[in-house]
């Protein structure tokens, strides 16, 4: 059965980049000039995907209208002779077909997925969680996707961590069946570096089998009292194999304010319009460091 949905949990409060949040979602912060929810959603359009779930908040309304058709502006841009930009804004409004479902309160992961069982219905999903900017020549969505067609159960994929970053994530313990390819045999959450079982952590990519909403029924609230993903997989496991993917690509964590900075660099750095005179500004603030910087 093809992945057709992909489901957005988007309903966080975005508190690391407060106050910039405070009356806009996080999501909706630009990389360079897109929105960095922009980049995922097209990730998942072009792996095939059809239908895109958002599961939001309270004040999340400007992701709702960033993927919606703006006639006002349309006009504005027609009248002023903007051909690119209108055909642009146009172009937002017709990647996909969106479904919105609010989150009433923020009670984890697990939680946010579990709300879309009756959009998802009886057929596998992929879950993808826009913090993740993930630069490949292959969409990151769809190497899981690629692995979940291989062998019909739920994928998640992972990166390598180092020893001082891995008490962050999720990490895998597993066997290797094929080159970047894991079967997995438990999943961690946030453990010391002392204690975690290998060095693969989970990031922002899944695709799931609908069996994962009764596990997550099932997953009792953690000391935060929210429910986690990684819980619910921990269950599914019981039942059926669980697969893990190393990603190809480039991964920014764009929701720390350093991989956010990072990201916008390196995509800048990447544009045909604007590269150059970005890289002719960062080496010009190199020499300015090499020389003690401005001096007056």
């Amino acid at each position: 059965m093809k992945v057709r949905k992909a489901v957005f949990p988007v309903a966080g409060w975005g508190t690391r980049f407060l106050p910039a949040t405070k009356a806009q979602p996080k999501e909706m912060l630009p990389i360079v000039d897109k929105p960095s929810i922009q980049y995922a959603v097209e990730e998942a359009i072009a792996a095939g995907i059809k239908s895109i779930v958002m599961v939001t908040g309270r004040g999340k309304d400007a992701i709702e209208n960033h993927f919606d058709r703006s006639v006002e502006l349309e006009q504005v841009l027609a009248a002023q002779g903007k051909e690119d930009l209108l055909q642009e804004v146009r172009r937002i409004s017709e990647l996909a077909a969106f479904c919105y479902i609010r989150q009433k309160s923020p009670l984890g992961l697990g939680h946010a997925v579990l709300v879309t069982r009756d959009v998802v219905g009886d057929e596998p999903f992929a879950v993808m969680l826009p913090d993740d900017l993930i630069d490949a020549p292959v969409p990151a969505i769809q190497q899981i996707i690629e692995v979940f067609d291989r062998y019909h159960v739920s994928v998640i994929a992972v990166t390598p961590v180092s020893r001082e970053e891995i008490s962050s994530y999720g990490v895998i313990e597993g066997r290797q069946v094929a080159e970047g390819i894991y079967q997995v045999t438990d999943l961690v959450e946030k453990p010391s570096p002392e204690e975690a079982p290998s060095n693969l952590g989970i990031v922002g990519r899944y695709v799931l089998t609908p069996g994962i909403f009764e596990e997550l029924e099932r997953t009792a609230p953690d000391a935060r009292g929210e429910i986690q993903l990684t819980n619910g997989l921990k269950g599914l496991l019981q039942r059926q194999a669980v697969y893990a993917c190393e990603l190809k690509g480039r991964r920014h964590d764009t929701g720390s304010k350093l991989g956010f900075l990072q990201a916008t660099v390196e995509l800048a750095l990447n544009r045909s319009d604007i590269g150059k005179a970005v890289r002719e500004y960062l080496k010009g603030l190199e020499l300015d460091a090499g020389a003690g910087g401005r001096g007056g």
